[in-house]
């Protein structure tokens, strides 16, 4: 695939160190930049700088300075990602990995070494599994879901509502994706702040990461046993029964595939969705004054900000050419929507809304596209939504610069967001979310025939008659002439006046958002 611009230093290989005199010396061997380390703290920079010296596709060291590709461009990674004849997610052909340099405690391991998974498989057997994964999800009544994601979202904000102050990723972002996917999975009994724990310290890779994924996992095997034996209408059971006959270890380790994968990437998501509303007037005031949906600031922080940075890996399955630059056979190459949102082919200007286009590499393409997104979707969507619907005064309570994030080759996280509002009182979590209390009935008046004037204890109706007439003149009044006896069979009360229907708009938000 050949770039819209030749890279400027010409093209590279893996294999070869770069001619003497060339800046990229005393960087590491080979002189290639590190993206772990001193000099790789700043990793958006670092990316631009790579752009700008080798083009849409540039040679990196990753840790203990194995050899990889990172792919910037755009148009380069959609064309890795949809060409499995050329590139394949199976590490077992990565010529480093083959030679030893990747040693079995590599801190990129969990995440490279092949696993029996259908982001892993390939031809038949990625068939197979795959179209397990996407059919048990077919299953999924999407506004049953958000109705559970909108009943999440009010307990969490039931917990901290009162107080007029939050730190909304540890205490919802956090949270929600979670309460969510065990909703999905089938095992809401085992969702609650150690189950978050749990997922959050085995995905940071922390000390106690292998005790904190063995939990996660002794969770899913218990799920995965009683399916079995009971199956029920939920992703766990469809996976178990589905006709590709899934064995208990295959329907564990896709269950693990689901959970950490939709949780990461919308604990992101979530997080640097209320960021950008909190703090990016665009959206702001785009929100409050109705010209921006929820649904697409979301959006825009999916290209601003995709929930992971890279993903790891691809590899090389034969000679090829990539970007300008050559490829060879066993080369690994990482899958990168963070640099490749932002090439300038494709966005020259950064601060365009990009409403309405679904371009974006967040969620990856082809084979190994992701399966979840609707879902991590409307994770997002509604509880956003529903967040700032209960807490329509909240804001940042720090200053905008000293927010602080977590950032790896994978993801860029942000830490915590302090936010302050009025204190609000606790709301049923069945009750759609309002601004204040609901208003008391309209009274309704009692429908009579009778013409006759009520009994003094009682209250009349309307007005008395007197009070609705004209007030008299001075000539005389002619003389009344008495009408005859009503029919004693009264006419039938006239059909109440239906009332009038929301427009079709507002039906279908409503229904929609599963109200």
């Amino acid at each position: 695939m050949t770039p819209d611009h030749p890279p400027t230093t010409g093209p590279h290989d893996l294999a070869l160190d770069p001619p003497p005199g060339c800046p990229a010396h005393g960087r590491g061997p080979g002189g290639l930049h590190r993206l772990y380390g001193p000099g790789a703290e700043d990793l958006d920079d670092l990316y631009e700088q790579l752009r700008e010296q080798h083009g849409p596709v540039a040679p990196v060291l990753l840790h203990d300075d194995v050899p990889m590709w990172v792919v910037l461009g755009h148009a380069e990674n959609m064309h890795m990602v949809r060409t499995p004849s050329q590139y394949s997610r199976d590490s077992r052909i990565w010529t480093p990995l083959l030679d030893g340099m990747v040693k079995p405690d590599h801190p990129l391991m969990p995440h490279i070494a092949w696993q029996p998974i259908c982001s892993h498989a390939e031809g038949d057997e990625h068939k197979r599994l795959r179209g397990a994964v996407t059919a048990a999800m077919a299953t999924i009544d999407d506004r049953s879901v958000r109705r559970y994601i909108y009943r999440s979202t009010q307990r969490l904000v039931n917990r901290f509502c009162e107080r007029g102050r939050a730190e909304l990723v540890g205490q919802f972002a956090e949270h929600l994706p979670m309460a969510v996917m065990c909703h999905v999975l089938g095992m809401p009994e085992e969702y609650d702040d150690r189950m978050v724990h749990a997922a959050r310290d085995a995905l940071k890779g922390t000390e106690t990461a292998i005790a904190s994924h063995t939990y996660v996992m002794e969770a899913l095997s218990r799920l995965t046993t009683r399916r079995r034996a009971e199956p029920q209408d939920d992703f766990t059971s469809h996976l178990v029964l589905d006709p590709a006959g899934l064995t208990d270890d295959e329907v564990r380790e896709h269950l693990r595939l689901v959970l950490f994968a939709a949780y990461e990437a919308t604990v992101n998501l979530l997080s640097n969705a209320l960021r950008m509303v909190l703090t990016d007037p665009r959206f702001l005031a785009q929100l409050n004054g109705g010209q921006m949906t929820v649904p697409e600031a979301v959006e825009q922080s999916l290209w601003d900000e995709p929930p992971f940075s890279t993903v790891f890996a691809y590899f090389a399955k034969q000679d090829t050419e990539l970007g300008g630059q050559r490829i060879r056979r066993g080369d690994g190459l990482l899958f990168a929507p963070a640099p490749g949102n932002v090439d300038p082919r494709v966005r020259p200007d950064l601060s365009a809304n990009m409403q309405g286009n679904r371009a974006h590499l967040a969620f990856g393409g082809g084979p190994h596209e992701c399966p979840g997104q609707d879902i991590g979707r409307a994770i997002a969507d509604v509880g956003v939504d529903a967040l700032l619907t209960r807490l329509p005064d909240v804001q940042l309570a720090c200053a905008e610069e000293d927010l602080r994030w977590t950032t790896s080759i994978a993801s860029r996280h942000l830490v915590e967001l302090p936010v302050r509002f009025e204190p609000k009182q606790q709301q049923d979590v069945m009750v759609r979310p309002t601004h204040g209390a609901l208003p008391p009935p309209r009274p309704v008046l009692p429908l009579t025939l009778d013409i006759k004037p009520a009994p003094a204890a009682i209250a009349p109706v309307a007005p008395p008659l007197a009070t609705r007439l004209p007030p008299p003149s001075a000539e005389p009044r002619p003389a009344t002439v008495p009408r005859p006896a009503p029919d004693p069979t009264p006419e039938p009360a006239p059909a109440p006046e239906p009332a009038r229907r929301p427009n079709a708009w507002r039906r279908f938000l409503a229904w929609w958002s599963g109200y």
